[in-house]
């Protein structure tokens, strides 16, 4: 029997490739958690930036705390099943008039996983309406053959390499999922999805987490790693990642630049050159 998810919930994720909203924190402890963003961006001058948007949850308490709560994490259970992997967070921030977007891709087709469906679960820290530039997908594009991508590299583009899928997208079917501080929306990573720029007075501020079966494998990297968040592993196909003790832990921190760097080459696996953006 599920946990969060109800029966009509899993038939949309499974038939659609996605499920929106999710009620996962309180709009106080959303405001809380991009506080604690914001004072470590002012602390050091800039935005997170790099390396630091990849495997995010390794620098900070609050967000590895996260990536273990069980508000989440039974959500995970009822599509996955008991044992499960984090392999990824991502920081997604779109300033305001700032022109970046997101194109339509595929994550399936630059991340290596295999052996398993691996879902994004990708929770709000600030308004993510229309205007702001949330995240719009195309229903069922997760069945079926990969779509053909390019690697356009467009400075505006916050992808890698600015991959695009340049066919077979239809705008007229994009379904937008506009999220309020504090609530998530879940898809299953070969979904095509973008995002437009933030049109909107106030920053963009989101997470993404990428969670996967235990028996799910990273078949482009040599090494990589995951969060055991339940159950058990039996197939240690990830490195587990240390539980953080508190922000900016030394041990974590130094943890951290190996495994994002890890992410690092298997996003950019093939590409004519390394933008710098992750």
């Amino acid at each position: 029997m599920a946990k969060i998810l109800s029966p009509e919930a899993l038939r949309q994720f499974k038939e659609d490739g996605y499920y929106t909203p999710v009620d996962v924190l309180s709009a106080a402890e959303a405001r809380d958690l991009r506080a604690k963003i914001e004072a470590f961006e002012a602390s050091q001058g800039a935005p997170l930036n790099g390396l630091q948007r990849n495997k995010t949850h390794l620098l900070f308490k609050w967000l590895d705390d996260l990536v273990h709560d069980a508000r989440i994490v039974d959500m995970m259970e009822d599509i996955l099943g008991p044992d499960i992997l984090c392999w990824n967070t991502l920081s997604w921030t779109k300033e305001a008039g700032s022109g970046q977007y997101v194109s339509w891709h595929q994550d399936s087709n630059y991340w290596g996983l295999a052996g398993g469906e691996v879902v994004t679960a990708w929770l709000a820290l600030s308004e993510a309406s229309e205007q702001a530039g949330c995240m719009r997908v195309l229903p069922g594009t997760h069945i079926g053959p990969p779509l053909k991508h390019e690697d356009l590299y467009h400075e505006n583009n916050m992808l890698t390499r600015g991959q695009e899928i340049t066919q077979g997208i239809d705008e007229s079917k994009a379904v937008a999922m506009p999220l309020r501080p504090g609530q998530m929306s879940l898809h299953n990573i070969r979904l095509a999805h973008a995002s437009g720029p933030n049109l909107s007075g106030d920053r963009r501020i989101g997470i993404s987490f990428h969670y996967m079966p235990a028996k799910a494998m990273q078949s482009v990297g040599q090494w990589d790693s995951a969060a055991l968040v339940r159950g058990r592993d039996r197939f240690n196909h990830f490195a587990h990642t240390p539980r953080v003790k508190a922000d900016m832990d030394p041990e974590t921190v130094a943890y951290h630049a190996r495994a994002a760097e890890a992410v690092r080459q298997v996003l950019y696996h093939g590409a004519d050159q390394m933008t710098g953006k992750l």
